[in-house]
């Protein structure tokens, strides 16, 4: 039979290779059926309820544990793939369950009417580049989210140094005036009491002045009042530049 498929030229070659390769299941195929349909595994992974699919329950010990026995990785994330391109699809949004509607439990010949999906990749290239081009979309929107933003921290950088400069402007103008005031009143303080000491005609006694109908006690109100007031009209001053 298979002599009479070969024919002896290269089109016969061919259908002899495709007559194989649609009677003969998937090694992906098989060798995940055998993980699903072993027993000792139920509790990592195993049929769902009804045998139209299967759930893998532990992904974490099916990709370290099983999964190495069969296939050359132990990445849960290719597996997945593979699946997809066999048209496995998640069924759960609560476990990692897939069906395949010719992956039955106990019909093992069915697998062979599982195709590849030969236009995944070409498939996959539109998808591909629609999330490059949603990538370059979203990162062109976060440069100029940025930009803007260091823009408007820079303009209020620039806002708060011409504040900065004004208050130290007014501080240095307080400053000042604080010390006329300080000078003013030392001034007034000293000029006072020696202008007082000169001027004083009250008696003195052992070298201290006797009071007199109080008018020492006058002449201190009123120089208190004078360097009261030069303090106001100071202060002022200081308010009206503000």
């Amino acid at each position: 039979m298979v002599a009479e498929i070969g024919g002896g030229d290269g089109d016969g070659g061919q259908l002899l290779v495709d007559f194989v390769t649609k009677s003969s299941p998937s090694p992906f195929l098989l060798k995940t059926y055998m993980l699903v349909d072993d027993p000792a595994t139920d509790h990592v992974v195993s049929w769902n309820s009804g045998g139209t699919g299967f759930v893998v329950w532990q992904p974490a010990e099916f990709a370290g544990d099983l999964l190495p026995t069969l296939f050359k990785h132990s990445n849960f994330c290719s597996f997945v793939r593979q699946l997809n391109t066999y048209g496995f699809r998640k069924i759960s949004t609560t476990r990692w369950e897939f069906c395949n509607e010719r992956f039955h439990k106990g019909r093992k010949e069915l697998l062979c009417q599982i195709r590849r999906r030969k236009s995944w990749t070409n498939k996959s290239q539109p998808i591909t580049q629609t999330l490059k081009e949603s990538d370059e979309d979203q990162r062109s929107s976060s440069t100029n989210s940025l930009s803007s933003g260091y823009n408007i921290l820079v303009d209020e950088n620039h806002k708060l140094k011409k504040e900065n400069k004004v208050l130290g402007s007014e501080l240095l103008s307080i400053k000042k005036k604080c010390k006329e005031l300080i000078d003013l009143v030392g001034m007034y303080t000293s000029s006072s009491s020696k202008k007082e000491d000169e001027e004083d005609e009250r008696p003195m006694l052992f070298g201290v002045r006797l009071e007199v109908n109080g008018d020492h006690m006058e002449r201190k109100r009123k120089r208190i009042e004078e360097v009261s007031e030069s303090a106001r009209r100071i202060l002022l001053s200081v308010n009206v530049n503000k």
